[in-house]
């Protein structure tokens, strides 16, 4: 198959829709199918083997790893001379209105990612009153899809209840040889300075309001004997570093590889407090390190936690049973450790190739149908 791929973002910057999109491509090439990428410019000029096509744009103000990427000329001829079987919109936002109509044009089947919950987004930015306004485009778009899929199940019926169509589940792979247990180490413990009998409390993501790390900052006072280590970047992190000052915390900024794999597989408990995650990659990841996991019962994470075999849902929002969560936990650490191997076999059922298999049929699915369509146009419609 020829796959076209649209995108907001990508390579340089780091988080769940590039991942998806760096295994995905490398699975493409691995199963033998053509690809070709349109991305921001400043990514690079190729991956696995695809052509990535630099398109203009602006970074969002608070969400800069997501450009604001306007209609411009060359897709659809670009397109045309692609010849795909199918045009995959990745979780975009301004241009899934240039990708609708460049697929129409070509006559390839749209399928669409939905990677980012945009609505809740607004909310959080002060933009509440957009939020029905970012649901109307949204569903413009994904409804002119062959199908939409969803990372969770929160986020299919959040959907189907906004009027979306055609939708499927389809969730992410993780690396469970990049995240393991066996890259836990004491040195790495010492630099982020825990001390002898120190839990670590481990916050992997983006320092932004949308996140609710300011809830980590809340309980983490209540929390006895504990030390909080924060990997991510972004534009809270600076009134969050005053909010701690003087606390056991630690801000590691972006990590990657083998220095990202020891921080997870380091820490004695993963703590995810966002409740606007679609997914929740890092969950998987913290899981795969052999690490239990503390999270809002919202979202992705709702799919991905099982209550007391791989960690505890708290309260979204609540920084009170935040703590109260962490607290039971930790308590017992003869239970943490059954937690976590839990969560390890788990992630172990979940690979990415496993998981990119299921994306490859539904890309043959639409394909098919399509083909059905424009051959008996009379006889053939799109599935509900």
């Amino acid at each position: 198959m020829r796959i076209a791929l649209i995108t907001e973002t990508f390579l340089p910057n780091v988080n769940g829709v590039v991942t998806t999109l760096c295994r995905l491509l490398e699975h493409l090439r691995a199963r033998g199918h053509e690809a070709l990428l349109f991305a921001p410019d400043g990514s690079p000029t190729s991956y696995a083997g695809a052509e990535i096509v630099p398109l203009r744009g602006m970074p969002l103000p608070q969400y800069p790893e997501l450009r604001l990427t306007p209609p411009q000329p060359g897709i659809t001829p670009l397109l045309r001379r692609f010849r795909p079987d199918v045009v995959h919109l990745a979780g975009v936002v301004a241009l899934g209105a240039t990708g609708r109509f460049a697929a129409a044009r070509v006559g390839a089947p749209l399928i669409g990612a939905y990677h980012t919950d945009i609505p809740a987004y607004s909310a959080h930015y002060g933009l509440g009153f957009l939020r029905e306004l970012a649901y109307s485009y949204l569903r413009w778009v994904h409804n002119g899809c062959a199908l939409t899929l969803c990372p969770s199940r929160a986020t299919l019926d959040d959907l189907r209840s906004h009027g979306f169509r055609r939708l499927r589940l389809w969730g992410r792979g993780v690396d469970t040889q990049q995240f393991h247990p066996r890259f836990r180490s004491d040195a790495w413990r010492a630099r982020v300075g825990a001390q002898p009998g120190e839990r670590v409390l481990l916050y992997v993501g983006r320092l932004a309001t949308e996140k609710k790390i300011d809830l980590l900052a809340e309980a983490l006072p209540q929390i006895p004997n504990s030390r909080l280590v924060l990997v991510g970047d972004g534009p809270a992190r600076t009134a969050l570093e005053r909010r701690l000052a003087g606390m056991p915390a630690h801000f590691a900024g972006y990590l990657r590889g083998t220095e990202l794999a020891t921080a997870y597989a380091s820490a004695d408990l993963f703590v995810f407090p966002s409740d606007t995650e679609t997914f929740g990659q890092v969950i998987q990841e913290a899981m795969a390190s052999g690490l239990p996991v503390a999270a809002a019962r919202a979202g992705g994470a709702i799919d991905l936690v099982r209550e007391q075999i791989t960690g505890a849902l708290f309260t979204p929002g609540s920084a009170a049973d935040l703590r109260r969560c962490v607290v039971q936990l930790l308590t017992d650490p003869a239970r943490l450790a059954t937690l976590g191997a839990a969560g390890r076999s788990v992630a172990e059922q979940r690979s990415w190739s496993r998981v990119l298999d299921e994306l490859l049929e539904h890309y043959r699915i639409v394909q098919r149908r399509s083909w059905a369509i424009r051959t008996f146009p009379n006889r053939s419609k799109t599935a509900p």
